[in-house]
């Protein structure tokens, strides 16, 4: 504790902002002894629990680590430019991280600058909503040619992600790009490719990506996806808006728009998907006899799966895709159409691969990890040692986001997520493997303020926690340059001021050496 003070009076400049002394807004100094929580990961998940913490609850104090030095996760770095409206969510965000009560502590690495088994020492809870940093495999030979990319690094390297400032895709040596995937980001990776890099000029893309995309000479994106029209993963609204691309001829072959007894079915029972196979019907029928000369296509390629991709002459760089007929098949265990092959193979000639077909969430050392499903087993946000009847909960540790339910959902999804494992939310009708779960731990489904509320997280036998002062004294001794919500308000006014000479909302900082420069730290 000595030591730890010492600290404080080294860097109290840097830190004032971080450290409550006395009584906070909002709650009087008779409060009860804090609760120290911290949230790994700034994206919407993270930020979305913090604020349910510090509305949940009048003594939490909240800390927020995220290994970049920018907040909002993917909101900063996912987003695609051309959609700014996602991103006002933002200034809420900002308003969470302006409270007393809650600090931001960027430029630190959960597994590198500080251990799991460390900030549980510190804090009271520790909730991981570090999201999804990796990709999932096709696991078909030549995946590792040149000119084959994963969506997610695309849509890094066009958001200015620091990891991705060199990606350097290749839009010179071809016409043809092909995006496996049908979902949202497949859509939006491919409108990216389409859109009037006029209308991108405007946006918040990284300058070396726009100025990439003006010297493309790619014409044709072919969307390819392993089952029908019915099933496609996008929803409504992305559709139509890369439906009405300027100058942009939409290609899908009539046969792919028949339906069967199960497709009709899936249609009557989902809006979104009777929605979205309108929508491409449309498409269909109003492209088939427009005679005009467009400038770029866009392809529905329907029923195909990637079997393997082929080296171009020089052997080193992707030239096609084979691709293997598929049809439908009811599941019998699930009751879902299932793609399956047909034993016939085409080949479609590009110069380009996207990846989209999902991303992957990474285990850190000390943290249960399901790797067939790519998430922390959990019973609705409380961390289990394993998945299985035998399992034990993780005292104190919890899990919200794509770490905790796959990468599915939109921004607004984490919201709802952040909320279950926040307030209690009990619903004495779940069944299923929840109710196994329930009758295993003799209990309700409990969230952090439930187990709070029950003394779970601060026993009396417990050792003193100290929280925020705990994590300054590691990350001093550690030699830690992190940056605090301050010096992103420091890159966020560089970012804008650069912007405005080129009538764009900023021009994002894109390499670690720069940003860290521009919060000074």
């Amino acid at each position: 504790m000595v030591s730890g003070l010492r600290i404080l009076s080294r860097v109290v400049g840097k830190l004032r902002p971080l450290l409550v002394h006395g009584p906070t807004r909002g709650f009087s100094a008779s409060a009860p002894e804090p609760l120290h929580v911290c949230v790994v990961g700034s994206g919407p998940a993270g930020f979305y629990t913090a604020e349910k913490m510090l509305k949940g609850h009048e003594g939490a104090q909240v800390d927020i680590i995220d290994r970049l030095p920018t907040p909002f996760g993917l909101v900063r770095s996912g987003v695609a430019p051309d959609h700014p409206e996602t991103k006002i969510v933002v200034n809420q965000f900002s308003r969470v991280a302006a409270n007393d009560r809650c600090s931001f502590f960027g430029n630190v690495t959960l597994g590198r600058d500080i251990l799991l088994s460390e900030l549980r020492k510190t804090y009271h809870v520790v909730v991981l909503a570090y999201g999804a940093e990796s990709d999932r495999s096709l696991g078909i030979p030549g995946e590792d040619l040149k000119g084959i990319h994963s969506a997610r690094e695309f849509v890094w390297w066009y958001n200015g992600h620091p990891d991705m400032y060199d990606l350097s895709p290749d839009f010179r040596n071809t016409e043809s790009a092909v995006v496996l995937g049908q979902g949202n980001v497949a859509l939006d990776v491919a409108r990216i490719l389409l859109r009037c890099k006029t209308e991108l000029a405007t946006t918040d893309i990284s300058d070396y990506a726009l100025d990439a995309l003006r010297g493309s000479t790619i014409r044709k994106v072919y969307l390819v996806g392993r089952r029908g029209p019915v099933q496609a993963a996008c929803t409504a609204k992305e559709l139509r808006e890369i439906l009405g691309l300027k100058n942009v001829r939409v290609c899908i072959k009539e046969a792919d728009l028949v339906t069967s007894p199960a497709d009709e079915e899936e249609i009557r029972n989902s809006r979104i998907q009777r929605r979205v196979y309108e929508l491409l019907c449309k498409a269909a029928s109003t492209h088939k006899d427009n005679n005009y000369k467009y400038q770029k296509e866009l392809h529905f390629v329907f029923f195909r799966r990637p079997t393997r991709f082929i080296a171009s002459e020089n052997g080193s760089k992707v030239g096609a895709v084979q691709l293997e007929k598929t049809a439908l098949k009811v599941d019998e265990v699930t009751g879902k159409q299932v793609a399956v092959g047909t034993g016939e193979f085409e080949e479609l000639k590009c110069g380009l691969v996207l990846k989209s077909i999902g991303y992957k969430s990474l285990p850190v050392q000390g943290l249960p990890f399901d790797k067939t499903r790519g998430v922390v087993p959990n019973l609705r946000g409380r961390v289990l040692s394993c998945e299985s009847e035998t399992a034990t909960v993780e005292t104190g540790l919890y899990v919200v986001g794509w770490l905790k339910r796959g990468p599915t959902g939109i921004v607004a999804t984490n919201l709802h997520c952040a909320e279950e494992t926040v307030v209690l939310n009990w619903n004495p009708e779940i069944i299923g493997v929840v109710t196994i779960f329930i009758s295993h731990f003799d209990t309700q489904v409990a969230s952090i303020l439930e187990d709070d509320k029950k003394g779970v997280l601060r026993p009396p036998s417990d050792s003193e926690k100290h929280g925020r002062l705990g994590l300054l004294e590691i990350l001093e001794q550690k030699n830690v340059r992190f940056v605090p919500f301050s010096g992103w308000e420091k890159i966020d006014s560089k970012e804008k001021m650069a912007g405005q000479p080129r009538n764009k909302p900023r021009e994002k900082i894109t390499t670690w050496d720069g940003l860290l420069e521009a919060a000074n730290v």
